[in-house]
């Protein structure tokens, strides 16, 4: 018999045609984004990414223009400022050299005068005494003067500032270990295995408050570890918290009691940013600074300058400085956290 007269041949022929027909486009469309396709994406790819490093070349020259220029300006102002305060002091060096001269001068011709007059003579010569003198009552005694200091506002530049404290974060932040002490929690706080999480509970666990390292009424926390030189830094994730604190205290803050010196920034051993509610504060000593913000960060980074004496807090999304606070620092300090919502975490 024919072909065309087995049941259902024709069908099955017309199926491998219009399979074959499909192979074809799909293996035309492979092939035309195997020479056409790819090869233009590889090219386009080549083309930004050369375009994404001439805008970071050009950016970063730019920032490095801004750099150059106020190194510059800052380099001039200090400059400005020795030599001020160096001709502040050369021109006392010689009103008091003068001085001196004058009341050596005058101390001769008084001893003189004792020596060699007698006293009818020394009656005489009263007046001519007194009128002499009269030059020491005129020199008055050397007073301390702010003029006779190197001025370190001279320095002070919200730009240097601010690519400052986002360097030392990026350079620092991550590569220094920070745990929380378990022993120093509080009971209304629990914390994560890792040691980074602190969450508040308003119900007191069941811990042992007689522990000398723990808080046993405020909500706050200690590192593990105190600095004591150079550079530290450390971000902590606030995204969760409407109230916390954040910053640093000498390892004497007091851990025992609900009075307000055992609050962080109630006392003079404890420097911390806070926030309650809408309400964000530096607190050192009991008094209060207010710290305007538009938005709350979800993140805070925390650098201490140990040798500079500066705790300085940090937005990174905004890369806006928060609070700076100078002062000397005359022992270690710990990180210490206060939280009393939700959770606060540090960043690695």
């Amino acid at each position: 018999s024919s072909p065309a007269s087995i049941p259902g041949l024709s069908v099955s022929q017309n199926k491998l045609v219009e399979r074959c027909e499909r192979l074809q486009l799909q293996s035309a469309a492979i092939a035309r984004h195997v020479e056409q396709v790819l090869p233009a994406k590889d090219q386009a790819v080549l083309s930004t990414a050369s375009a994404a490093r001439e805008l970071v070349i050009q950016r970063l020259l730019l920032v490095g223009k801004a750099c150059e220029n106020e190194e510059q300006q800052l380099l001039e102002k200090v400059h400005a400022e020795e030599e001020r305060a160096h001709q502040s002091i050369l021109t006392q060096q010689v009103h008091w050299t003068e001085a001196l001269h004058k009341l050596g001068a005058l101390r001769t011709y008084l001893v003189d005068m004792i020596t060699n007059l007698d006293d009818q003579s020394l009656l005489s010569a009263e007046q001519e005494i007194f009128e002499r003198t009269e030059v020491a009552e005129g020199i008055l005694e050397p007073q301390e003067s702010l003029k006779l200091n190197f001025n370190q506002s001279c320095v002070q530049s919200p730009l240097l500032h601010r690519l400052w404290a986002c360097a030392v974060l990026c350079c620092l932040t991550g590569s220094q270990e920070i745990h929380i002490d378990e022993k120093t929690l509080s009971p209304h706080l629990s914390l994560s295995e890792d040691k980074r999480t602190l969450t508040f509970s308003p119900k007191k666990a069941k811990v042992d408050s007689e522990c000398p390292e723990r808080f046993d009424h405020w909500p706050n926390a200690l590192a593990t570890a105190p600095f004591h030189s150079g550079l530290c830094a450390w971000k902590v994730s606030v995204e969760q918290s409407c109230a916390y604190k954040l910053g640093v205290c000498y390892s004497s803050v007091p851990r025992k009691g609900s009075a307000n010196e055992g609050r962080l920034g109630f006392n003079s051993v404890s420097w911390v940013f806070s926030r309650y509610d809408k309400e964000f504060r530096f607190l050192h000593a009991g008094q209060p600074q207010p710290v305007e913000l538009i938005k709350a960060p979800t993140e805070i980074g925390v650098l201490l300058d140990f040798a500079g004496g500066e705790l300085l807090f940090y937005d990174p999304d905004s890369c806006a400085i928060l609070f700076s606070h100078h002062q000397p620092f005359l022992e270690p300090v710990y990180p210490v956290f206060a939280v009393a919502h939700q959770s606060i975490s540090l960043v690695l």
